[in-house]
């Protein structure tokens, strides 16, 4: 095999140690290791830094476990030049399982360039999409105290789920709050709406009239207060996104111009991929590495499965969903895709043929920094007519 790199080392990296070995071809074919183990605190990761680069190491490969790669990454990556490894593609001989001998099959990987590097953004995009997980994760939390409130209603036969949509908006959160400070009487809560429901009165009153014990309303009332600090907490990350987000701030309303894209949804998309479409070969590249298309499982000339791979699930989600409302906008390219599928292969896959054809926009407007061209409804049938 062809040896691309004469000086790189290879590094097993796990939450208190890091095991390195750097790999040195000489001019006779001739190569010789040498294996150290750091500690993972900021002084043996400064050594480790110090001993690569002592031996002379251009290139510098590891696993990405877990989150223990990230500050080896940050420290060696001023210096070296990096490649982060997919541990399922790297996968030792078996029965030879030790730290050393991974360590050293990593740096005879890297020599002969086998390894496929993963794709690791620059550290500006690695916190702004740190920030939009966690805010993902805040709103999903919200949503889980939400549903227990209800729970807690419904175990005191309070129905106000079925008059009013949003439990947690003007007159359910009114209703809420009288149930906390000890109101049970059902016409005096029904006074507390808005006006603006579905339900008439005489519903509001049936709904509202339940068996509420003070256990409901501790219960209540420590939901409430989650929900709020949560809300809280959302509102200061998005200032905090918002300070971030300045430097991509044009590739956001960019990205914004594609129908069901939301500023939300935009800012995710840029924290999750970046700027530089340069990264991947092509746009087939990037919907690969998202996991929105079949994978290839062939054997004896029979295709064996064409489940998509699970790829990046937070960009995945995201995008998803934008496919869910941009199949709502008439006259759109989008749309006519989705039911055009629809038809032969059904909803799941028709969706998510149109997240692919919405990252596959994202990929040329953030290479040629353009805004989305719409091709129409019709675009199909133009293109069976010519």
């Amino acid at each position: 095999m062809e040896l691309l790199y004469r000086r790189c080392a290879g590094l097993d990296v796990h939450q208190k140690l890091v095991v390195a070995c750097v790999r040195i071809a000489g001019e006779e074919g001739k190569v010789a290791e040498e294996v150290r183990t750091f500690e993972t605190t900021t002084t043996g990761l400064l050594a480790l830094s110090n001993w690569l680069e002592e031996s002379e190491c251009s290139h510098v490969a590891m696993e990405a476990t877990g989150i223990y790669w990230k500050p080896v990454w940050h420290i060696l990556e001023p210096t070296f030049e990096l490649v982060l490894a997919n541990a399922a593609h790297i996968k030792n001989v078996p029965g030879r399982k030790t730290d050393v001998k991974d360590a050293q099959w990593i740096a005879d990987l890297l020599a002969h360039g086998l390894i496929r590097g993963s794709f690791v953004p620059p550290t500006p995009i690695q916190d702004l999409r740190a920030l939009m997980r966690t805010r993902k994760q805040l709103v999903r939390e919200a949503a889980r105290n939400t549903q227990r409130i209800q729970k807690t209603l419904e175990d005191a036969n309070i129905k106000l789920t079925s008059v009013i949509s949003d439990i947690l908006g003007r007159s359910g959160r009114a209703i809420l709050d009288a149930l906390v400070a000890g109101t049970t009487d059902p016409t005096e809560l029904a006074k507390l709406t808005s006006g603006r429901l579905k339900a008439s009165r005489a519903q509001l009153v049936e709904a509202l009239r339940g068996a509420v014990r003070e256990h409901h309303r501790f219960l209540i009332k420590l939901h409430l207060e989650q929900v709020d600090g949560l809300n809280n907490a959302v509102r200061e990350l998005e200032a905090r996104v918002g300070e971030e987000l300045e430097p991509f701030q044009r590739s956001v309303e960019l990205l914004k111009t594609i129908p069901g894209v939301s500023d939300t949804a935009a800012r995710t998309i840029v924290a999750e991929i970046g700027l530089d479409m340069t990264r991947f070969a092509t746009a087939g590249h990037l919907i690969s590495w998202a996991g929105l298309c079949p994978r290839s499982d062939e054997s004896a000339g029979k295709r064996r499965s064409s489940r998509i791979r699970h790829g990046a699930p937070w960009l995945k989600t995201a995008l998803v969903q934008c496919a869910w409302a941009a199949i709502r906008t008439k006259d759109s390219y989008l749309r006519a895709q989705f039911h055009r599928i629809k038809a032969r292969a059904g909803a799941m896959k028709a969706i998510i043929a149109v997240a692919s054809s919405m990252l596959t926009a994202v990929f040329h407007m953030l290479g040629s920094d353009s805004a989305y061209k719409e091709l129409t409804g019709s675009h199909f049938d133009r293109r069976d007519a010519s």
